[in-house]
């Protein structure tokens, strides 16, 4: 039940993700900084993406994405349609990564140790999605500013 769960919540807030992304009126704006923003959604929107493939996708779905977290917060100006793309292919590789998981699999320790200690996968899946929903909220916001 959990994993139907799971897959719920991501596909809702990678296609809210995708809308908000879409809802920037004037593209350059996804990339827009101040002394008081340090991350632009389009950065945000890259970690989010490198975030889920690393975790989810190399992870669990055995995918062979290999992650460059400085890059997500260093590249700028990338297209609106290409950040897009990504988050749909990202979209993909959530619900085949999910699909191929059992409860057991759920209850198992995740194969990383990121927090410096062992979790389960079924914790640290929660955690990711709540990290989804954490940084979807500073993109609303930072959208919403630009207006």
């Amino acid at each position: 039940m959990l994993i139907e769960t799971l897959k719920s919540l991501f596909n809702r807030d990678l296609n809210k993700l995708k809308i908000e992304i879409e809802s920037y009126q004037n593209e350059s704006q996804i990339w827009v900084t101040d002394k008081n923003i340090s991350n632009s959604a389009g950065n945000l929107c890259l970690h989010l993406i490198g975030n889920i493939n690393t975790y989810i996708g190399a992870e669990i779905g055995k995918t062979g994405y290999i992650r460059d977290r400085p890059i997500e917060f260093s590249l700028k100006d990338i297209p609106k349609t290409e950040l897009i793309t990504k988050i749909e292919q990202t979209i993909l590789v959530v619900n085949n990564a999910l699909d191929s998981l059992t409860e057991a699999d759920l209850q198992a320790i995740y194969p990383q140790i990121v927090f410096e200690k062992e979790m389960t996968t079924e914790f640290f899946l929660v955690h990711l999605a709540t990290h989804l929903a954490y940084h979807l909220g500073q993109i609303n916001y930072h959208r919403r500013l630009m207006i």
